[in-house]
């Protein structure tokens, strides 16, 4: 076997274990929206409500069992995470009523995106300081990757097998996979040695860096006006992603305008990720999080006052950007600020609205589209979110700093 150094075996486990979180994201859930609502005979709109509600119970988890990985080793804990990936996937595939659905939906949420993605992105900011934008650019690849290649996989494998198959089949390959990844790459690494790795002769600096415990952090407004910047991509991405249908639809474009507006997405993600990695060094995440947004909400616009066909790639394309930077950002930002110690925790609130706000976005444009918005409606809705929340992180941006402890106040 390849011996890395502990560096790169932290970012490998960070890269793989971000790409593990896809079985539980939103556009890979969503590819099988049809076989199941056919074969329980439900409606788009009581699939919407399902997946919702179970999605903020998994936040309402999470919130508890993610902070758990300041308190355990990571080895454990992570194991952990791999058993509740495992048993969710497998359950996923009995799914035979209602009731199934919204538990395997809720364990799906909680495992897949909720806990994979907190471990990954918590282990990678405690490891990396002085590089940590880089190597958040880097577990992100991970994802990336698996929405370019696991759609086009998927459809191909349901014209072949059935969805409970290929559910039984991603199971197996997780309890294979994924212990021999965390033996190889985290078997011996313990807080202390997080720790250390993080104050290198390079980065003394952060050492007198207040660490914030999650307490702390709930009482301090801008934690609330920054994560309300934040939240924008998850919830809008998430409606976008789920009734992408309906906006076909809406705009004339066809059926194969979409999936191939998907891998644009993909692409122009990839790219932003690379770039924001090196900006996130060299400007801080701090300086960088005002721009976050802007791509997307030039995408919206696109939606707003274009109906060409050409106009959905350019809609994703600069979706995609704001996506490559907020999965940098979204995980840079808190240790910046907050520090390292308690960041299990503080990351575990975080992903917890994250997750949250992808049920608010699942559940407002169910709502809108029902009460016969068009998507030109709702897509003025989120430019003015964007563009409130931008004002509000304008007006506190000169107070975004951690508190150093060696200054006298």
């Amino acid at each position: 076997m390849i011996n890395l150094s502990i560096n790169k075996k932290v970012l490998l486990f960070g890269i793989i274990f971000t790409f593990f979180s896809s079985f539980g994201q939103s556009f890979f859930l969503g590819l099988f929206n049809p076989s199941i609502r056919e074969e329980l005979n439900i409606t788009h709109g009581q699939f919407g409500t399902i997946y919702a509600a179970a999605t903020i119970c998994s936040s309402l988890v999470l919130v508890w069992f993610g902070k758990k990985i300041d308190e355990m080793r990571l080895f454990n804990y992570s194991l952990i995470v791999i058993g509740f990936l495992f048993f969710s996937s497998l359950f996923f595939s009995f799914i035979n009523s209602v009731y199934f659905l919204i538990v395997a939906i809720f364990l799906m949420r909680f495992s897949g995106q909720g806990l994979m993605s907190h471990t990954s992105s918590t282990t990678i900011s405690r490891y990396f300081n002085k590089r940590r934008g880089k190597a958040l650019s880097g577990i992100w690849f991970g994802l990336s990757s698996a929405e370019f290649f696991l759609p086009i996989l998927v459809i191909f494998l349901l014209s072949i097998y059935s969805w409970r198959v290929i559910w039984q089949f991603t199971s197996i390959i997780i309890l294979i996979v994924l212990p021999i990844v965390v033996f190889y790459t985290i078997k011996n690494i313990t807080i202390d040695s997080r720790e250390r790795n993080i104050l290198d002769n390079n980065q003394k600096k952060f050492k007198d860096i207040k660490n914030w415990r999650r307490s702390e952090v709930l009482k301090d407004f801008k934690f609330y006006i920054i994560s309300l910047n934040m939240l924008a991509m998850p919830w809008i991405v998430t409606g976008v992603f789920i009734y992408q249908s309906f906006i076909a639809e809406s705009k004339f474009w066809g059926s194969y305008i979409i999936p191939q507006s998907f891998m644009v997405y993909s692409v122009t993600s990839i790219l932003t990720l690379i770039v924001s990695g090196f900006l996130v060094d060299k400007f801080t995440s701090r300086k960088l999080i005002p721009f976050m947004n802007l791509p997307l909400l030039s995408g919206l616009l696109v939606l707003y006052f274009f109906d060409i066909s050409y106009s959905a790639y350019l809609f994703f394309g600069l979706m995609g950007v704001s996506n490559g930077l907020a999965n940098v950002l979204g995980s840079s930002t808190w240790a910046e600020i907050y520090g390292v110690r308690y960041l299990g925790a503080i990351r575990a609130l975080t992903t917890a609205f994250m997750v949250f706000s992808t049920a608010f976005g699942t559940a407002l444009f169910g709502i809108l589209i029902d009460k016969d918005y068009t998507i030109e409606n709702i897509a003025l809705i989120s430019i003015l979110y964007i563009s409130l929340t931008l004002f509000l992180l304008l007006i506190i941006k000169g107070s975004v700093e951690p508190v150093n402890l060696t200054k006298k106040t």
